[in-house]
């Protein structure tokens, strides 16, 4: 299979999951500012979660930049990756609904945590596809990022349930300044 219509689908699928994060939110209960500063915490958590989406996008996008090949492994890492991201618009309308309240925040970041789990498991079935030599395995060879970001999310977990739950997402945003910048050696060696 061509990598061009792993790459067509998951765009089209990221794109419908952020339509329905957006139709989430729903509007203020009267035109003032007042009714929707109320809402605040709501629309912060669907930036979060925007801007969350469009990194993994990004990053998607950079790495098959690299892609010579495609398996059936590689498909199915890539559907768990969007089965994740999938579940951004509930659990941003749970956390935005009580984002003070452990059960949502947790959930928000279970999803964090299975989708860097993803995208890793993704990575390395798209290493293993294209061989070790290869220029994607060149470039992930030891990459760290990954290792990090799984643990942060761990840790955001836990920080969660002993300090606030508001501490999870406090947590995942931090590990979002990491990959802002899409993989920049991607581009060198293109």
């Amino acid at each position: 299979m061509p990598k061009s219509r792993i790459e067509a689908f998951t765009d089209a699928v990221i794109a419908i999951i952020m339509t329905l994060l957006v139709l989430e939110l729903h509007e203020p209960g009267a035109p003032t500012w007042s009714a929707f500063l109320q809402m605040e915490h709501k629309f912060i958590v669907y930036l979060i979660s925007f801007i969350s989406l469009a990194i993994y996008w990004n990053n998607h996008h950079h790495l098959f930049q690299l892609v010579k090949k495609v398996d059936g492994w590689v498909l199915w890492a890539n559907n768990f990756l969007i089965l994740m991201m999938t579940l951004f618009p509930y659990v941003t309308a749970w956390v935005g609904d009580y984002p003070f309240d452990w059960p949502p925040q947790a959930l928000y970041g279970v999803v964090i945590l299975g989708t860097d789990i993803a995208y890793y498991l993704l990575v390395r079935t798209l290493v293993r596809a294209n061989g070790k030599n290869s220029q994607i395995g060149q470039m992930f060879r030891h990459y760290p990022k990954s290792y990090l970001s799984i643990g942060l999310a761990v840790l955001a977990l836990v920080l969660g349930k002993l300090i606030a739950p508001i501490t999870v997402l406090i947590v995942n945003v931090l590990i979002l300044f990491m990959w802002v910048i899409p993989e920049k050696s991607i581009e060198k060696i293109l």
